[in-house]
């Protein structure tokens, strides 16, 4: 979980601070140191001719072919400054190799690598981040480097800058000064009866202690200058320059006038010089390109008539393409009708020398005969009852005639 927080990835819980996005920049920032550490300076990018990396060079993708190359590249040197062998990867080796053998490095220092090696092959980002910075702690380990504690430099006493410090008057305090004492005069200028009685009483106190005579110095000269020259430093107003102020702005316009006007002066000839120059270049070229359209009149007109022959050319291959296009089209049309035809005669010969309808035939044939047979059965039998019926009926006939008859002669004989 430490591992998935240092590249940047979310925790076991799925969420994260809103700066956890940046967080490979920063990770970013200490590979940079652990790898000057190194020398990679001298002992590596020397080696390829590659300027010194960025800040955030593996951080944010520029280009990824470089990148890449660079990602492996440093990666092998890392792992041989760690004291294994591993074989400097080439420009135009296989990447899927050359990444399965950096993450299987990677683990075997037993650095947790749970993603896919595909997230490596963009040259750049937090998994590529976390490799080199595994693989630089690795080296680091296995170079014996070691931080040493921090050594703190002694303190010197300033007695003489605290000194100055106090005596020094900034115009901050000047200007509450000036202000304070516009506030007593303000306060003064209120009558105060006591106040000037005891002013009165004074000034004629001083009046009466005044003396009467020149008073002279006992003080020596040499003494005196010395003295004077001890105290005049601590005695400087030192004011702090404002850049509010506007009188700072003036005076920096002025110098930007001035620094203006002496760049004009000097690079005024120069362009001058270069217009000329320009000028002159210009004119040859004119020169020349009249020369060139002069002689290349007769070559132009002719290539102007082939273009119109070209053009042309076109219009007639344009036409003919049409009349083939329609053409092509019946082609179509007339061989699709051919196919049609040959499929029906394919079935119609299929079906003239296959020998299955006639059997078909025969079997109707075969078996209408029978049924022939059974209906003349069927009907000599019909014929034979129809006789029998008739010679029955004819029989009873004969014998209701022969009965009548009899009974007519019976009658007869009565009579």
């Amino acid at each position: 979980m430490a591992d998935e927080s240092r590249r940047g990835l979310p925790g076991e819980d799925g969420e994260a601070g809103p700066g956890q996005m940046f967080l490979h920049f920063m990770v970013m920032e200490d590979l940079i140191d652990k790898l000057k550490l190194l020398n990679y300076e001298q002992n590596f990018l020397k080696s390829l001719g590659f300027k010194p990396l960025a800040r955030h060079y593996f951080a944010i993708p520029t280009n990824p072919g470089e990148q890449f190359f660079l990602f492996t590249s440093l990666c092998g040197w890392l792992i041989n400054q760690a004291g294994k062998k591993f074989d400097m990867p080439e420009e135009y080796d296989d990447p899927n190799a050359t990444i399965a053998s950096i993450v299987s490095e990677v683990r075997a220092i037993s650095a947790s690598a749970d993603f896919p090696p595909s997230k490596l092959k963009p040259g750049c980002g937090e998994h590529c981040i976390y490799v080199i910075d595994k693989l630089a702690d690795h080296a680091l380990t296995s170079t014996g480097f070691k931080w040493a504690k921090p050594v703190y430099p002694e303190e010197e006493l300033e007695e003489e800058a605290a000194i100055e410090d106090d005596v020094e008057v900034t115009l901050e305090k000047v200007e509450d000064e000036i202000m304070e004492d516009n506030d007593l005069d303000e306060e003064e200028s209120f009558m105060d009866l006591e106040g000037l009685g005891k002013l009165q009483q004074r000034k004629e106190s001083q009046d009466n202690s005044r003396p009467e005579e020149i008073m002279l110095s006992d003080t020596d000269a040499n003494q005196w200058k010395l003295e004077v020259e001890r105290v005049a430093p601590s005695l400087k107003v030192h004011i702090r320059t404002d850049n509010k102020d506007w009188r700072t702005h003036v005076d920096q316009m002025h110098q930007h006038k001035e620094g203006i006007e002496s760049a004009l002066s000097e690079t005024k000839g120069h362009l001058d010089k270069l217009h000329k120059e320009i000028g002159r270049t210009l004119e040859k070229i004119t020169s020349r390109e009249k020369y060139i359209n002069n002689q290349l009149e007769h070559y132009l007109q002719e290539y102007r008539g082939m273009q119109d022959s070209l053009a042309e050319l076109k219009e007639q291959y344009r036409q003919a393409s049409g009349g083939v296009t329609e053409r092509t089209r019946s082609l179509a049309e007339i061989s699709e009708d051919l196919e049609r035809v040959k499929q029906e005669m394919e079935e119609r010969g299929s079906s003239m020398t296959d020998g299955s309808p006639l059997v078909k035939i025969k079997q109707a044939l075969q078996r209408l005969k029978n049924e022939v047979t059974q209906m003349d059965v069927r009907v000599g039998v019909l014929q034979h009852s129809l006789m029998q019926a008739k010679l029955r009926d004819k029989t009873n006939l004969q014998k209701d005639m022969n009965k009548a008859v009899e009974e007519d002669e019976g009658y007869e004989y009565d009579n």
